[in-house]
Protein backbone atom coordinates (compact mmCIF):
# COMPACT_ATOMS: atom_id res chain seq x y z
CA UNK A 1 0.00 0.00 0.00
CA UNK A 2 1.22 3.12 -1.07
CA UNK A 3 0.34 6.14 0.93
CA UNK A 4 0.56 9.32 -0.68
CA UNK A 5 0.48 13.06 0.55
CA UNK A 6 0.92 16.60 -1.55
CA UNK A 7 4.92 16.64 -0.70
CA UNK A 8 6.01 12.70 -1.20
CA UNK A 9 4.73 9.50 -1.46
CA UNK A 10 6.24 6.48 1.08
CA UNK A 11 5.50 2.47 0.80
CA UNK A 12 3.62 1.16 3.42
CA UNK A 13 3.41 -3.02 3.64
CA UNK A 14 3.36 -3.50 -0.31
CA UNK A 15 1.14 -6.25 -1.03
CA UNK A 16 2.74 -8.61 -3.94
CA UNK A 17 0.77 -12.02 -4.54
CA UNK A 18 1.93 -15.14 -6.45
CA UNK A 19 0.36 -15.24 -9.78
CA UNK A 20 -2.98 -17.11 -9.55
CA UNK A 21 -5.69 -18.39 -12.50
CA UNK A 22 -7.54 -15.18 -12.46
CA UNK A 23 -4.09 -12.88 -13.34
CA UNK A 24 -1.85 -14.20 -16.15
CA UNK A 25 0.90 -11.56 -17.87
CA UNK A 26 -1.43 -8.72 -15.69
CA UNK A 27 -4.59 -9.26 -18.22
CA UNK A 28 -7.46 -9.63 -15.79
CA UNK A 29 -11.04 -9.48 -15.27
CA UNK A 30 -12.87 -6.59 -13.19
CA UNK A 31 -16.19 -7.22 -11.72
CA UNK A 32 -18.54 -3.98 -10.73
CA UNK A 33 -21.59 -4.32 -9.09
CA UNK A 34 -24.89 -3.21 -10.68
CA UNK A 35 -25.70 -2.85 -6.86
CA UNK A 36 -29.01 -1.99 -5.72
CA UNK A 37 -28.99 -0.91 -2.34
CA UNK A 38 -31.96 -2.04 -0.27
CA UNK A 39 -32.73 -2.25 3.74
CA UNK A 40 -29.38 -2.95 5.66
CA UNK A 41 -29.91 -6.12 6.66
CA UNK A 42 -30.43 -7.48 3.17
CA UNK A 43 -27.65 -5.51 1.80
CA UNK A 44 -25.33 -7.37 4.13
CA UNK A 45 -26.76 -10.89 3.21
CA UNK A 46 -25.77 -10.15 -0.60
CA UNK A 47 -22.18 -9.07 0.09
CA UNK A 48 -20.65 -12.22 0.07
CA UNK A 49 -23.40 -13.57 -2.75
CA UNK A 50 -22.14 -10.99 -5.47
CA UNK A 51 -18.43 -12.14 -4.01
CA UNK A 52 -19.36 -15.35 -4.92
CA UNK A 53 -20.74 -14.12 -8.20
CA UNK A 54 -17.41 -12.68 -9.11
CA UNK A 55 -15.51 -15.01 -8.43
CA UNK A 56 -17.83 -17.51 -10.26
CA UNK A 57 -17.17 -15.27 -13.15
CA UNK A 58 -13.42 -15.44 -13.02
CA UNK A 59 -13.19 -12.10 -11.91
CA UNK A 60 -10.02 -11.23 -10.22
CA UNK A 61 -11.24 -7.81 -8.50
CA UNK A 62 -14.69 -7.62 -7.30
CA UNK A 63 -15.71 -3.75 -6.78
CA UNK A 64 -19.42 -2.63 -4.80
CA UNK A 65 -20.34 1.17 -4.72
CA UNK A 66 -19.89 4.19 -2.12
CA UNK A 67 -22.30 3.78 0.57
CA UNK A 68 -23.43 -0.13 -0.94
CA UNK A 69 -24.50 -1.08 2.90
CA UNK A 70 -26.79 2.14 3.84
CA UNK A 71 -26.91 4.71 1.40
CA UNK A 72 -27.28 8.64 2.75
CA UNK A 73 -30.29 7.73 4.77
CA UNK A 74 -28.86 4.39 7.14
CA UNK A 75 -26.94 3.30 9.21
CA UNK A 76 -24.59 0.00 10.10
CA UNK A 77 -22.35 -0.57 12.60
CA UNK A 78 -18.80 -0.37 11.39
CA UNK A 79 -17.59 -3.18 13.43
CA UNK A 80 -20.61 -5.43 11.59
CA UNK A 81 -19.96 -4.69 8.38
CA UNK A 82 -16.03 -5.63 8.17
CA UNK A 83 -17.47 -8.66 10.13
CA UNK A 84 -19.24 -9.32 6.85
CA UNK A 85 -16.17 -7.75 4.92
CA UNK A 86 -13.95 -10.27 6.09
CA UNK A 87 -16.30 -13.31 6.28
CA UNK A 88 -16.89 -12.12 1.97
CA UNK A 89 -12.87 -12.21 1.15
CA UNK A 90 -12.09 -15.21 3.39
CA UNK A 91 -14.53 -17.50 1.24
CA UNK A 92 -12.91 -16.52 -2.18
CA UNK A 93 -9.70 -15.26 -1.04
CA UNK A 94 -8.48 -15.02 -4.69
CA UNK A 95 -10.67 -11.85 -5.19
CA UNK A 96 -9.76 -8.42 -4.31
CA UNK A 97 -12.34 -7.52 -2.62
CA UNK A 98 -13.56 -2.81 -3.11
CA UNK A 99 -16.13 -2.70 -1.02
CA UNK A 100 -17.47 0.63 -1.72
CA UNK A 101 -17.22 2.91 1.69
CA UNK A 102 -18.82 2.95 4.97
CA UNK A 103 -19.20 5.30 7.50
CA UNK A 104 -16.39 4.69 10.41
CA UNK A 105 -14.75 6.98 12.87
CA UNK A 106 -16.06 10.33 11.04
CA UNK A 107 -15.33 9.54 7.56
CA UNK A 108 -16.56 7.92 4.40
CA UNK A 109 -14.18 5.45 4.36
CA UNK A 110 -13.45 2.24 1.48
CA UNK A 111 -12.12 -0.60 2.40
CA UNK A 112 -10.15 -3.24 0.66
CA UNK A 113 -9.66 -7.36 1.43
CA UNK A 114 -7.58 -10.15 0.54
CA UNK A 115 -8.32 -13.50 1.63
CA UNK A 116 -10.26 -11.96 5.11
CA UNK A 117 -7.45 -9.55 5.98
CA UNK A 118 -7.63 -5.72 5.65
CA UNK A 119 -5.48 -4.76 3.32
CA UNK A 120 -5.86 -0.88 2.46
CA UNK A 121 -8.20 1.34 3.58
CA UNK A 122 -8.85 5.00 2.21
CA UNK A 123 -10.87 8.29 3.17
CA UNK A 124 -12.58 10.22 0.71
CA UNK A 125 -11.10 13.81 0.51
CA UNK A 126 -13.23 15.92 -1.49
CA UNK A 127 -16.96 15.42 -0.20
CA UNK A 128 -19.97 16.63 -1.77
CA UNK A 129 -21.15 19.55 -0.05
CA UNK A 130 -24.39 19.99 -2.11
CA UNK A 131 -25.40 16.64 -0.20
CA UNK A 132 -23.86 17.79 2.94
CA UNK A 133 -21.54 15.41 3.27
CA UNK A 134 -19.41 17.97 5.04
CA UNK A 135 -22.16 17.39 8.16
CA UNK A 136 -21.54 14.03 8.66
CA UNK A 137 -18.09 13.45 7.68
CA UNK A 138 -13.93 14.78 7.97
CA UNK A 139 -12.11 14.70 4.40
CA UNK A 140 -9.64 12.63 4.53
CA UNK A 141 -5.99 13.54 4.11
CA UNK A 142 -4.33 11.11 2.44
CA UNK A 143 -3.84 9.65 -1.25
CA UNK A 144 -3.56 5.58 -1.17
CA UNK A 145 -2.78 3.17 -3.63
CA UNK A 146 -1.89 -0.66 -3.46
CA UNK A 147 0.57 -3.31 -4.94
CA UNK A 148 -1.15 -6.68 -5.64
CA UNK A 149 -0.58 -8.97 -8.68
CA UNK A 150 2.08 -6.69 -10.27
CA UNK A 151 -0.36 -3.65 -11.14
CA UNK A 152 -0.68 -1.02 -9.00
CA UNK A 153 -4.12 0.15 -8.07
CA UNK A 154 -5.57 3.62 -6.96
CA UNK A 155 -8.44 4.28 -5.10
CA UNK A 156 -11.05 7.29 -5.17
CA UNK A 157 -14.60 8.12 -4.34
CA UNK A 158 -17.01 9.64 -6.29
CA UNK A 159 -16.67 13.16 -6.09
CA UNK A 160 -13.16 12.87 -5.95
CA UNK A 161 -13.43 12.32 -9.89
CA UNK A 162 -14.08 16.04 -10.42
CA UNK A 163 -10.83 16.79 -9.15
CA UNK A 164 -7.52 16.14 -11.14
CA UNK A 165 -4.90 16.51 -9.14
CA UNK A 166 -5.34 13.43 -7.41
CA UNK A 167 -5.53 11.07 -10.08
CA UNK A 168 -2.94 12.63 -11.73
CA UNK A 169 -0.76 12.07 -7.78
CA UNK A 170 -1.92 8.47 -8.06
CA UNK A 171 -0.97 8.31 -11.99
CA UNK A 172 2.70 9.89 -11.53
CA UNK A 173 3.50 9.79 -8.08
CA UNK A 174 2.74 6.69 -7.25
CA UNK A 175 2.63 5.09 -11.03
CA UNK A 176 -0.39 3.18 -10.85
CA UNK A 177 -1.81 1.11 -13.61
CA UNK A 178 -5.59 1.52 -12.68
CA UNK A 179 -7.94 3.80 -10.73
CA UNK A 180 -10.62 2.10 -9.28
CA UNK A 181 -13.42 4.59 -7.99
CA UNK A 182 -16.71 2.93 -6.38
CA UNK A 183 -19.41 6.33 -6.30
CA UNK A 184 -23.26 7.16 -5.71
CA UNK A 185 -23.47 9.24 -8.46
CA UNK A 186 -27.33 10.02 -10.09
CA UNK A 187 -28.55 8.86 -13.46
CA UNK A 188 -29.84 12.92 -14.66
CA UNK A 189 -25.78 13.30 -14.72
CA UNK A 190 -24.20 9.81 -15.79
CA UNK A 191 -23.26 11.80 -18.92
CA UNK A 192 -20.42 14.03 -16.05
CA UNK A 193 -19.78 10.86 -14.65
CA UNK A 194 -18.77 9.21 -18.22
CA UNK A 195 -17.18 12.10 -18.93
CA UNK A 196 -14.82 12.75 -16.01
CA UNK A 197 -14.00 8.68 -16.05
CA UNK A 198 -13.03 8.95 -19.74
CA UNK A 199 -10.87 12.18 -19.01
CA UNK A 200 -9.26 10.95 -15.74
CA UNK A 201 -8.35 7.76 -17.97
CA UNK A 202 -6.95 10.09 -21.11
CA UNK A 203 -4.88 13.15 -19.05
CA UNK A 204 -3.22 10.05 -17.18
CA UNK A 205 -2.82 7.56 -19.68
CA UNK A 206 -4.27 4.89 -17.09
CA UNK A 207 -7.37 2.19 -17.08
CA UNK A 208 -10.13 3.85 -14.64
CA UNK A 209 -13.09 1.76 -13.07
CA UNK A 210 -15.90 3.46 -12.15
CA UNK A 211 -18.63 1.57 -10.45
CA UNK A 212 -21.81 3.40 -9.31
CA UNK A 213 -24.66 2.40 -7.52
CA UNK A 214 -27.52 0.88 -9.87
CA UNK A 215 -30.41 2.65 -7.39
CA UNK A 216 -32.01 2.78 -3.63
CA UNK A 217 -34.89 1.20 -3.16
CA UNK A 218 -36.17 1.64 0.36
CA UNK A 219 -38.66 3.42 2.43
CA UNK A 220 -36.77 6.60 2.92
CA UNK A 221 -34.63 7.16 -0.28
CA UNK A 222 -35.53 6.02 -3.92
CA UNK A 223 -32.64 7.00 -6.13
CA UNK A 224 -31.77 6.09 -9.67
CA UNK A 225 -27.81 5.64 -10.04
CA UNK A 226 -25.12 6.13 -13.25
CA UNK A 227 -23.91 3.33 -15.40
CA UNK A 228 -20.75 1.31 -14.89
CA UNK A 229 -17.71 2.35 -16.96
CA UNK A 230 -13.82 1.24 -17.50
CA UNK A 231 -12.21 3.37 -19.87
CA UNK A 232 -8.80 2.58 -21.39
CA UNK A 233 -5.71 4.73 -21.24
CA UNK A 234 -6.26 5.75 -24.68
CA UNK A 235 -10.31 6.82 -23.45
CA UNK A 236 -11.88 3.82 -25.46
CA UNK A 237 -14.58 2.90 -23.50
CA UNK A 238 -13.99 -1.75 -22.37
CA UNK A 239 -16.64 -3.65 -23.92
CA UNK A 240 -18.55 -5.75 -21.25
CA UNK A 241 -21.96 -8.25 -22.82
CA UNK A 242 -23.35 -8.55 -19.14
CA UNK A 243 -22.77 -4.75 -17.46
CA UNK A 244 -20.61 -6.90 -14.75
CA UNK A 245 -17.37 -7.94 -16.12
CA UNK A 246 -14.66 -6.09 -17.99
CA UNK A 247 -10.89 -7.42 -19.12
CA UNK A 248 -7.66 -5.53 -19.07
CA UNK A 249 -5.11 -6.32 -20.96
CA UNK A 250 -2.45 -3.87 -18.71
CA UNK A 251 0.76 -5.70 -20.00
CA UNK A 252 0.25 -4.16 -23.23
CA UNK A 253 -1.09 -0.88 -23.21
CA UNK A 254 -2.37 1.17 -26.06
CA UNK A 255 0.23 3.34 -28.40
CA UNK A 256 0.16 6.74 -26.93
CA UNK A 257 1.22 10.33 -28.65
CA UNK A 258 2.22 11.50 -25.22
CA UNK A 259 2.16 9.33 -22.36
CA UNK A 260 2.46 11.59 -19.46
CA UNK A 261 3.75 8.83 -17.14
CA UNK A 262 6.74 8.85 -19.71
CA UNK A 263 7.24 12.00 -20.02
CA UNK A 264 6.51 13.88 -17.05
CA UNK A 265 7.99 16.82 -18.21
CA UNK A 266 5.04 18.07 -20.23
CA UNK A 267 3.66 18.74 -16.84
CA UNK A 268 6.38 21.42 -17.00
CA UNK A 269 4.51 23.34 -19.59
CA UNK A 270 1.80 24.29 -17.80
CA UNK A 271 1.65 27.99 -17.13
CA UNK A 272 0.40 29.70 -14.28
CA UNK A 273 -0.13 33.21 -14.67
CA UNK A 274 -1.78 35.94 -13.00
CA UNK A 275 -4.97 37.31 -14.74
CA UNK A 276 -4.81 40.59 -15.83
CA UNK A 277 -7.63 42.45 -15.28
CA UNK A 278 -9.34 45.10 -17.36
CA UNK A 279 -12.33 47.16 -17.02
CA UNK A 280 -13.79 47.73 -20.71
CA UNK A 281 -16.01 50.91 -19.16
CA UNK A 282 -19.66 51.58 -18.43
Amino acid sequence: MFIISSESWTPLSPIFGEKSGLVDNRRMRIFLSRWVCLDVDTNLKRVKEEVCRAAMDGAAIAVLPELCLTGYRREVDAGEARDVFATASRSFPEVLCVFGTISEEGRNRLTVWLGGELVASYDKIHLFHPNREGEFWTPGDRFVALDWKGFRIGFMVCNDLRYPEQARALALEARCDLLVIPGWWPWRRDHVWQTLLRARAIENAVWVAGCCVAGSLWSGEDFSGAGNYVFDPLGEPVRTVDDHNYRLDIEHRPALVVDPREHPPILGDVEVIEVGEMDAGN
